[in-house]
């Protein structure tokens, strides 16, 4: 109680959404999984950012690593370290006088979660496959083979596939069964055959290419 009566106070109530919403977000993203959809697939996306401009913005957000990982990594990254370093600023600043207006403990949070998100995203940059060919087209996966990971597949709500693209990165994409297709169930291999919108269809594998997905089923 005494904990939830200290993130309440107004003098970290900034730091205190930025928490909320952490956990807002992956509360969201859990349940859109369960269903077939992914906050990640919407706004999980790099940002594309020009280099060599001379832009002080640009040259930030660059120093800052925001195209390092997908965004949707990153808000959550920088909205932890924003989070952790205005709750101890302001305990801080408690202990010797006196909680810090907001007007100056908020640019303070930003300034010290800054290098602690600029480091945590490029460290997470090398575990995720960054280079220039994983970015490819969605579409391209149709005519690929992979495996069930949610299912079945139906044309109901639709289910999950792993599947691999030609550079070898593994894909989890959102996909239904082709309306002449019997339900695909979890673990069947299937064609990827045709994409509408964000959703692929998909009919059961013929059985000349089941064996391409045996690495997927083993990624």
């Amino acid at each position: 109680m005494v904990m939830m009566d200290h993130i309440m106070l107004p003098e970290v109530r900034p730091f205190a959404v930025a928490g909320a919403m952490i956990v807002v977000v992956g509360a969201v993203e859990l349940v859109a999984m369960l269903v077939g959809f992914s906050l990640s697939e919407l706004v999980g996306r790099t940002v594309d950012i020009d280099t060599d401009g001379d832009n002080a913005w640009v040259i930030a957000l660059a120093w800052m690593n925001v195209r390092g990982v997908p965004l949707l990594v990153y808000l959550m990254i920088a909205l932890a370290f924003f989070a952790i370093a205005g709750f101890l600023i302001q305990d801080i600043a408690a202990a010797i006088a006196s909680p810090l207006p907001l007007i100056l403990a908020v640019p303070a949070a930003v300034v010290v979660a800054a290098p602690f998100v600029r480091w945590t995203s490029g460290a997470l940059a090398h575990l995720i496959p960054r280079d220039e060919s994983y970015a490819v087209d969605l579409s391209s996966l149709v005519g690929r083979v992979g495996r069930v990971a949610v299912g079945p597949l139906d044309q109901g709500p639709p289910g999950r596939v792993r599947v691999k693209d030609e550079h070898d990165n593994l894909h989890i994409v959102t996909a239904i069964a082709a309306p002449d297709s019997p339900p695909l169930p979890q673990g069947a291999e299937v064609l990827l055959v045709d994409r509408i919108n964000s959703r692929f269809i998909a009919v059961a594998a013929p059985d000349e290419t089941k064996s391409r997905v045996d690495q997927v089923s083993r990624s």
